[in-house]
């Protein structure tokens, strides 16, 4: 996913694994808008990355057994993460953090291949399950147990995403899009026509080759693919989406889902959840109202009420 089309300022960078995109309908409000988004970024992953020894969440691994004060932004990850996993009853959970990394995924993501590895898989384990976390959301005190592991991947990005459009959408008064790797965030007035938003598999290909194009005039758009983020293991294909019911990647239903929702972290939930689910996805988001394009690794797509069928779409 990727946007683009219309006359706006435009910013791009590199950022926690991925390309972040940043839009903004007053093209002189560019600055300080990419400058707002920086800084969203970097806090993010200081507070996040499982990837950085000095990240507040390593710190949390490294002091598992006992009751610890995390800060605020870490705080409402976590709020973010067991509110997804409540909410799809733990088809998104953060405690998959050992089992991603049994994939393969144990560095941050930095292009096709470089995860690449002759190793098998690690033993699968189902996720140890997201009910395990004692958190305390008034005082801002976690206690993890020894051996669970979190990735809050599923979720943080898209909590950035958010966080960053609306920021930036206070501080410069116009109109706002940010997109973290096909998770995208609004705030503020849209374009008229709304934001041109050009949807694909992998979104570093969607401005070249759109698959579909549709208009977003507020809220948030995510898609979860298979295919971006893959990797080779012992000969066999991995991705990053793990199921916490196994700890393996899920059948290859839908190589793609794209989700619209209230939010970029609403959408993210639901394109994440309907990989793992599979089959039963469309019928799971057409009963919470949600628009979504689902595409099949055969390239056969299903749509849920809502999502726009010609090319240009509301």
């Amino acid at each position: 996913m990727s946007v683009g089309l219309a006359p706006v300022g435009r910013h791009e960078m590199a950022a926690l694994g991925t390309s972040a995109l940043l839009l903004v309908t007053d093209p002189d409000r560019l600055s300080t808008a990419a400058e707002v988004l920086r800084a969203e970024i970097a806090e993010i992953d200081r507070a996040c990355s499982r990837f950085r020894a000095d990240s507040e969440i390593s710190e949390l691994h490294r002091g598992a057994g006992a009751a610890a004060t995390v800060g605020p932004l870490l705080g409402q990850a976590l709020d973010v993460a067991l509110r997804a996993a409540e909410l799809t009853d733990g088809l998104v959970d953060p405690t998959v953090g050992a089992a991603v990394r049994e994939l393969g995924y144990d560095a941050d993501f930095r292009g096709p291949g470089t995860l690449d590895s002759p190793s098998p898989d690690g033993p699968a384990r189902p996720a140890p399950g997201w009910w395990r976390l004692h958190w305390d959301p008034a005082r801002r005190e976690v206690l993890l147990p020894r051996g669970v592991a979190l990735d809050l991947g599923a979720t943080a990005k898209a909590l950035a995403a958010d966080r960053a459009a609306a920021r930036a959408a206070e501080v410069t008064g116009c109109g706002v899009l940010v997109d973290l790797g096909g998770d995208l965030g609004t705030a503020g007035v849209s374009p008229e026509d709304g934001w041109r938003i050009a949807v694909a598999d992998d979104h570093r290909d969607a401005m070249d080759s759109p698959e579909q194009v549709v208009a977003v005039h507020g809220g948030g758009m995510a898609t979860s693919s298979t295919v971006a983020r893959a990797w080779r293991r012992a000969g066999r294909l991995r991705h990053h989406i793990v199921d916490p019911r196994t700890g393996q990647n899920p059948p290859p239903t839908w190589r793609t889902v794209t989700v619209a929702a209230a939010s970029c972290v609403d959408a993210n939930v639901a394109s994440t959840a309907a990989i793992v689910l599979g089959a039963d996805a469309p019928g799971w988001l057409t009963e919470r109202g949600l628009p979504a394009r689902l595409v099949g690794p055969d390239g056969r797509v299903v749509c849920t009420p809502g999502w726009p069928a010609s090319e240009w779409g509301d």
